[in-house]
């Protein structure tokens, strides 16, 4: 997939000299002419770097810069603030908000060429992450269960996942889809910030799949609290009728259309809290046995593995 940048300015000649320079690489280039425009397009682009104007109309680069920082899904993209020539309270005032980078307008292309790849570089190799929710993928995923397993301390993984997702992708779209995805995600971080350790891990294995990684100590009020959150965010995810009536019409596997229930989320918790797991396989093997179940609950559920009790 190609590098897409936004650049956002308010000169029309700066944006098509921007856009000729970054064609040299190949770099699919989105534009906005000012800093609302640019709050609208950040959120729903999967985007890999912005290359913002600090005086632009509407809302400046500074607050642009503040609001993307703020964001929990958006803070780890990467931008790059262009300053007039010699104005060095807007170069403070970049970097002070939280730029990655700055350059001086007139630019060297070559020399920006240069300092895009570099930020595009030490971000690939800072953040492994899904490009939809920037949460970390596989790799790491894996990496931080191998670490818990051989820490030999107590944990518990929660894997989480949306009930009726693709229905709801299917009647809606994709661009719908992809905001369900992203508001999840940010339901998690805000649970887990709260309620959670410090330490805890949120990964994102992809599609409408994520995993927490937390301890047992903490897992209940976390779960309650995630699930409580998305039932209170559900009525925004759909058409007021629709959510009115409590289904939507939608094709099953067979192509049989059928009533399908609104979104919900199911959580299979599994903890080294009563049983001895030494593989990663394991955890996967019980977390998925257990999701499962709670996907069989009405709505939104979380169900911990409770086995090596009930043995006792």
């Amino acid at each position: 997939m190609p590098v897409k940048i936004l650049v956002v300015d308010d000169d029309p000649d700066i944006r098509d000299i921007l856009k000729l320079t970054l064609s040299e690489e190949n770099y699919e280039v989105i534009e906005a002419s000012d800093g609302e425009e640019a709050l609208k397009i950040i959120p729903t682009k999967p985007l890999d770097l912005v290359l913002l104007d600090y005086r632009i109309p509407k809302v400046d680069g500074r607050e642009v810069l503040r609001r993307i920082k703020k964001d929990l899904l958006l803070r780890h993209l990467p931008i790059i603030m262009v300053t007039g020539k010699g104005d060095i309270s807007d170069k403070v005032g970049g970097i002070d908000a939280g730029a990655d980078d700055y350059v001086v307008k007139p630019f060297e292309p070559k020399e920006l060429l240069a300092r895009i790849r570099m930020i595009l570089r030490r971000t690939e190799r800072d953040l492994e992450a899904n490009p939809l929710t920037r949460l970390p993928g596989n790799v790491s995923i894996l990496n931080e269960l191998s670490r818990r397993l051989d820490s030999k301390a107590l944990f518990a993984v929660c894997y989480i996942d949306l009930d009726k997702f693709k229905s709801y992708n299917d009647k809606y779209g994709f661009e719908h889809g992809d905001e369900v995805i992203r508001e999840t995600a940010r339901i998690l971080i805000r649970s887990a910030q709260q309620f959670g350790n410090v330490d805890d891990f949120i990964g994102h294995i992809g599609g409408d799949d994520y995993v927490i990684v937390t301890t047992p100590d903490k897992v209940d009020v976390l779960c309650k609290t995630i699930i409580d959150s998305f039932e209170k965010t559900v009525p925004t995810f759909y058409a007021p009728n629709d959510y009115k009536n409590g289904f939507i019409m939608a094709h099953d596997r067979q192509g049989k259309e059928q009533k399908t229930p609104l979104l919900s989320i199911s959580i299979g918790v599994v903890t080294n809290e009563t049983r001895k797991i030494e593989h990663i396989a394991e955890i996967g093997e019980i977390g998925a046995e257990l999701k499962e179940y709670a996907k069989s609950l009405e709505r939104s559920n979380y169900v911990k593995d409770k086995r090596a009790l009930e043995k006792e």
